[in-house]
């Protein structure tokens, strides 16, 4: 069985478009970076700690946890705080370039099939990224207000989401799209291929 430590109704969602069963247990992990850490470590590791926390309760299963982070110059966007937060984020995303990196991190008490052989270890939690270049356009103050008054923002990284309202302005990306709503599909099919997940 497959666990899925977030709360994300975008995750779950990509997850079941993909024919992929799982329930769902959220983990409470404060999602700030530490001192001097790049984006890409700071989503692999909020990853990492979301899955171990689910794994605790879920010994037997296969946990997934996932993190995705918004960055522009880099300086790391996550989910706003309020209103006036997410005005911010879209104004330092308005009419630039941006990276939106997602970690994952899968963990596993099952032993794979190459190490089912006396005194083998099981296989050790495996944490990977994917890193999605977005081209967003330039956006008014209007359309701003107007945006945050839908409450779309609102818990997102980086205050928007692509795949909604968002989507009017997002002109071009290169890489993953679903990892830019917020898990990246074929890669955490492949960790979970390796692990015998699937």
């Amino acid at each position: 069985m497959l666990v899925l430590a977030s709360a994300s109704p975008r995750r779950q969602e990509i997850l079941r478009n993909a024919g992929i069963a799982f329930t769902v247990q959220p983990t409470n992990i404060p999602e700030e970076p530490r001192p001097n850490e790049t984006p890409q470590a700071c989503a692999e590791r909020l990853a990492r700690e979301k899955a171990t926390a689910a794994f605790r309760t879920n010994p037997d299963c296969f946990v997934l946890g996932a993190d995705t982070i918004v960055v522009v110059d880099g300086q790391m966007l996550g989910k706003p705080v309020d209103a006036k937060d997410a005005a911010r984020m879209l104004r330092l995303l308005s009419g630039r370039t941006h990276q939106v990196i997602t970690g994952v991190c899968l963990i596993s008490s099952q032993h794979n099939k190459s190490s089912e052989q006396p005194g083998t270890q099981k296989p050790p939690p495996r944490t990977a990224s994917e890193t999605t270049l977005v081209y967003m356009d330039e956006l008014t103050d209007d359309e701003i207000k107007a945006y945050i008054a839908t409450g779309e923002p609102m818990d997102k990284a980086g205050a928007y989401a692509i795949q909604g309202v968002a989507s009017r302005w997002i002109s071009r990306i290169e890489g993953d799209y679903f990892n830019v709503v917020g898990l990246p599909m074929s890669l955490v099919y492949r960790m979970l291929r390796e692990h015998g997940a699937v």
